[in-house]
C-alpha cells in the first residue's frame, strides 16, 4: 500500500447516538436521501426535529445497504425500503430455525 492510499476505519459505540451529518457522513449520503429512509421507516431517529435527530449505529448500515440497493439495483427508495424490511424478517428467521434446531438437537441428544 502507498503512502497515497489510505484507509478510515470509524468505530462507532452502538450506545452513543448520532448526529444526522454523522450518519451522513459515515454512510456517504445526503440529507434529502435520509430523509427519504425515515419517510419511508427504514430508519427511526429519535428526537423532534432534524437538528435534534439521533440515529443508533445501526442507521448506518441500513442507509448504506439502501443506497447499495438503489445504485447497484436501481430500486427507487420505496423498493429499498421494502427489501431492507425483508432481508430483516429472513434474518430473523434463520436466527429462528437455528435456535429450533439446537433446542431439537439437545432434547434428541437428551431425552
Amino acid at each position: 500500500m502507498s503512502h497515497q492510499d489510505t484507509v478510515v476505519v470509524e468505530w462507532f459505540d452502538e450506545q452513543q447516538p448520532l448526529t444526522l451529518s454523522e450518519v451522513c457522513q459515515a454512510a456517504n449520503a445526503s440529507a434529502e436521501f435520509l430523509q427519504a429512509l425515515i419517510d419511508h421507516g427504514v430508519i427511526e431517529p429519535q428526537g423532534q426535529a432534524p437538528k435534534h435527530w439521533r440515529f443508533t449505529s445501526i442507521s448506518i448500515n441500513k442507509v448504506k445497504r439502501a443506497n447499495r440497493l438503489q445504485q447497484d439495483l436501481g430500486v427507487n427508495i420505496a423498493g429499498a425500503a421494502l427489501a431492507l424490511e425483508l432481508l430483516d424478517q429472513i434474518t430473523e428467521l434463520k436466527q429462528e430455525l437455528a435456535l429450533l434446531k439446537a433446542k431439537g438437537s439437545a432434547e434428541h441428544h437428551n431425552p
